[in-house]
């Protein structure tokens, strides 16, 4: 411990000046990530919403009786037109509308499809007008490229093929008699 004071002057123990930059350097990194995982958060939830919105909005239509017999193109439409801000909606939307039965839940896929743009095309999985007073489910997932795509979140969330993450939106209700 003697000779510790020769290798290192008090001077040199006293001078802070590079302190700050070691400081900078170490935590810059980690909160560049920290921010930009948080835009990238912001948007997710932003575009979630907006999906959220836009297929409620369809389904109270479709529930108030404007559409006489909707058609799968027309009800994405009227989706990515209430929800505004989902890039390339029409072509990134996929649909799924269906007549439950009340006495069993278990017809129903545990997952929603979504259009993988890698892949090859898949048809409609299914997209049935109930009849009256039949209960209805209607999914949709879309398919959007993170703002971020190789850091923090958007280097973790789950990708397709195309590097594009999935949304889900479900919604449910009861055809009204004619």
């Amino acid at each position: 411990m003697r000779f510790l004071p020769k290798l290192f002057p008090r001077r040199w123990l006293k001078d802070e000046s590079g302190a700050v930059v070691v400081d900078f350097a170490i935590m810059l990194p980690v909160f560049l990530m920290l921010m930009l995982s948080s835009v990238e958060m912001g948007m997710m939830t932003f575009r979630q919403t907006m999906l959220e919105r836009g297929l409620d909005m369809a389904v109270r239509n479709l529930r108030l009786g404007l559409y006489s017999s909707p058609t799968h193109a027309a009800m994405k439409k009227e989706i990515c037109r209430f929800a505004g801000f989902l890039p390339d909606c029409e072509d990134s939307l996929r649909l799924e509308m269906r007549p439950l039965n009340l006495r069993s839940y278990t017809t129903i896929p545990k997952e929603a499809d979504c259009i993988d743009k890698s892949e090859e095309i898949k048809p409609v999985r299914q997209f049935t007008n109930g009849g009256a007073n039949q209960l209805m489910i209607m999914r949709a997932c879309i398919k959007i490229s993170p703002v971020f795509p190789a850091v923090g979140l958007g280097g973790q969330v789950q990708k397709d093929g195309n590097g594009d993450y999935s949304l889900f939106s479900v919604s449910a209700f009861v055809n009204e008699p004619t």
